[in-house]
């Protein structure tokens, strides 16, 4: 077994669209990147950002007023939001493998203060953006939770973030989880274009992984695995594009343009990502392109069945 305090981790100067754990920090964020107070934002990122910090009992967080729209989401734990003199209580989860999470939409150009009373990791998912919508807290129980894909490609997505669940300006913020042994993201696909059934939009992925319930091993806080996972980004045109990076726990891959996926995770690793797009264009709207070399896999999940170990939720993990 390899204990994760060995591991090397790849040069994060060496590719600006990979960022391991920590590779990041800045202004009392874990990760703060694509925002205005990042200095770690590749040349030519506009329209997302993402900022991930982790607060001890009692400690809070706060942001200035800016001229983006934001979503807040606990990782793990439960928190308190100030916002424009109003107080919002994030009911939220032990992890993300729990199910969802309360969030809180803030709108744009409004200051606020993100606490936890018994400590937590959360996320902010952020855009530039000039139109003003109302703050609005979603309570997990709003949160549509779809199942994706067929077999070996199933998946789990909490579409609170996304169009049809969140009235925004330009962001569109969900959360996948994907149990162990399967492929995520799949099939590859890109979202690089503004033209006749597809938009342009930037897109973030933070990682978190965990041992899955089924592995023989203990998790990598008590000395086992090196629990890990894997995201290809590629060429979709003539702009330059090759990652394949094997990701862990805080890691970030960025996604400019080019075909992405699949998101793999090898078996005894259940794999979560945060995605948060946003892009150019004059509609808030995630349309796609299929690599024609494998979008044919869609066709094969109406003969398949979903994934019998999904969904993740807070009551399968009590009963295991």
């Amino acid at each position: 077994m390899t204990d994760a305090t060995q591991v090397t981790r790849r040069d994060p100067t060496e590719d600006p669209w990979f960022h391991p754990s920590g590779s990041v920090r800045s202004q009392g964020w874990t990760v703060n990147l694509g925002t205005p107070d990042s200095a770690a934002t590749p040349p030519g990122w506009a329209h997302t950002g993402l900022r991930v910090t982790t607060l001890s009992p009692g400690a809070s967080v706060d942001l200035d007023a800016q001229a983006e729209e934001r979503i807040v989401i606990p990782l793990a734990g439960s928190f308190e939001v100030d916002v424009d003199g109003s107080s919002y209580s994030l009911a939220g989860r032990a992890s993300v493998f729990q199910g969802p999470t309360d969030v809180l939409y803030t709108g744009i150009n409004k200051a606020l203060s993100i606490r936890s009373p018994e400590g937590g990791r959360v996320a902010v998912a952020s855009a530039p953006a000039g139109t003003e919508y109302p703050v609005r807290h979603i309570s997990r129980a709003e949160i549509p939770l779809e199942l994706r894909g067929a077999g070996a490609a199933s998946r789990q997505v909490h579409n609170f973030g996304t169009p049809a669940a969140l009235e925004a300006d330009r962001f569109i913020v969900c959360e996948v989880l994907t149990p162990a042994g399967n492929w995520s993201s799949y099939p590859p696909h890109k979202h690089d274009e503004e033209k006749d059934g597809e938009t342009s939009l930037e897109e973030i992925y933070y990682f978190e992984m965990q041992a899955s319930a089924d592995s023989p091993v203990p998790p990598l806080e008590d000395g086992g695995p090196d629990v890990i996972g894997y995201q290809r980004v590629y060429a979709s045109d003539d702009r330059p594009m090759d990652v394949t990076a094997e990701v862990r726990s805080g890691d970030v891959v960025l996604v400019p343009y080019g075909w992405h996926g699949p998101a793999m995770t090898p078996p005894g690793h259940d794999m979560y990502y945060l995605n948060v797009m946003a892009g150019p264009g004059p509609v808030r709207q995630w349309l796609i392109s299929d690599d024609p070399h494998h979008g044919w896999i869609r066709r094969t999940w109406n003969e398949s069945d979903i994934d019998p170990r999904l969904p993740f939720t807070s009551e399968q993990v009590a009963s295991d």
